[in-house]
């Protein structure tokens, strides 16, 4: 017996059955996973506070490689490569502020 619908599901003349992927969502009894964790974080008070102040902390590094540097993008594949490259990165971006303000505003700092 053929579906009345067969037309309308199926995209192709000689496609004869459809593919039907079943997601089953997660065992609730596992405890939650990270990104769970970190969104009941940021839902709090005190977790957007703390986020809020990455703009000052955090991204400026971000903005200062990108733009004096130009780390725009990896050009090393693999994840040790990527992981060597952006930590000579770090120690260039901390030496310029060595340079540029001096060891004493570094162990202030710290």
């Amino acid at each position: 017996m053929s579906c009345p619908f067969k037309e309308k599901c199926l995209q192709g003349a000689r496609t004869c059955a459809r593919t039907v992927a079943f997601f089953n969502r997660r065992d609730p009894s596992i405890e939650k996973t990270y990104l769970e964790r970190m969104i009941e974080k940021f839902d709090t008070n005190k977790g957007r506070f703390i986020y809020s102040r990455r703009m000052g902390i955090v991204e400026p590094v971000f903005a200062n490689l990108r733009n004096k540097f130009g780390l725009t993008r990896f050009s090393l594949r693999s994840k040790a490569k990527v992981d060597i490259q952006w930590k000579l990165a770090s120690i260039v971006h901390n030496m310029s502020k060595v340079f540029r303000y001096g060891v004493d505003f570094i162990s202030e700092s710290v």
